[in-house]
């Protein structure tokens, strides 16, 4: 845990002002930036094909998973288990808005858009929303992440009575 508020600070300590619908990487290469996006793009891939292994593999092995309404998971194993009971993603998008660090760390800030269908119900659920990374770096050039939490726009609904 302690290496996770370690590489929020040092990632916080490279931040440069936010550019609303753009991707900086001011203070990464371009080949930084495209292997970023590499990563986003194989966890797309890996989503809609209910791939969890390789879903999984784009994240460090402590990395942490703060998904909306629910506890922390905590490594990559836990959060493979967190993906394997979700319900099932019939459409997926993702869009990295701002990609921007220095050094071996990296924040991705984006858009998702996505369809699931829950066991149980009559119709799919149309979603959109926006999460936040940190990546690191590795040894191989991948950026995968270390801290990841997304987030519905849409305004929550009541349970059923």
């Amino acid at each position: 845990m302690r290496i996770m508020h370690v590489a929020a600070l040092a990632v916080c300590g490279c931040l440069v002002p936010l550019r609303s619908g753009a991707q900086t990487g001011k203070g990464l290469s371009q080949a930084d930036v495209a292997s970023i996006n590499t990563v986003s793009e194989t966890q797309a891939k890996a989503i809609l094909a209910k791939d969890w292994t390789t879903f999984a593999d784009v994240y460090v092995a402590d990395a942490v998973l703060h998904p909306p309404n629910e506890p922390a998971v905590k490594g990559r194993a836990a959060i493979k288990a967190f993906a394997e009971r979700f319900p099932s993603v019939t459409d997926f998008k993702l869009t990295n808005v701002t990609v921007d660090g220095c050094n071996d760390l990296a924040y991705v800030v984006g858009t998702y858009t996505m369809t699931i269908a829950p066991a149980g119900t009559t119709a799919p659920i149309k979603d959109s929303g926006k999460f936040v990374e940190v990546r690191r770096k590795q040894r191989d050039g991948r950026w995968l992440i270390a801290v990841d939490t997304f987030n519905s726009d849409l305004p929550v609904t009541p349970a059923p009575r």
